[in-house]
């Protein structure tokens, strides 16, 4: 069955970004649903996958990675607002059966991402 699943790197100190808060939406039209939250571990890495199973259908979904907080926690000054508060993420589900990795690399004024494997 498919899944979707994802990590953080900060790339500022090359190291796993733990304690991130992630939430999982599904977004149709104009209105999102939360479908899940979680927090990275040590290792950047999200427990369990973060949608699977009876959740798991063809669709536009939305991950929020809330990097600031983190970014504070590690001692980073940063300005208010912050330049990247929250980095959102809209990407699609066309297949019923694959994983989609979504990652985030993350840097107090910069970001990427791309789909993994």
């Amino acid at each position: 069955m498919g899944k979707v699943t994802t990590h953080v790197l900060d790339t500022a100190k090359g190291l796993p970004g733990s304690e991130i808060k992630v939430e999982l939406y599904r977004v149709e039209g104009e209105q999102t649903s939360l479908i899940n939250t979680v927090y990275t571990n040590h290792d950047g890495r999200t427990d369990a996958p973060i949608l699977a199973g009876d959740d798991y259908v063809a669709g536009k979904y939305q991950l929020v990675f809330h990097t600031s907080s983190y970014f504070k926690k590690q001692g980073i000054e940063l300005l208010e607002p912050a330049f990247l508060d929250d980095v959102v993420i809209r990407f699609g589900i066309a297949a019923g059966e694959e994983h989609y990795h979504v990652p985030l690399l993350i840097a107090p004024y910069s970001y990427s991402t791309y789909r993994g494997s």
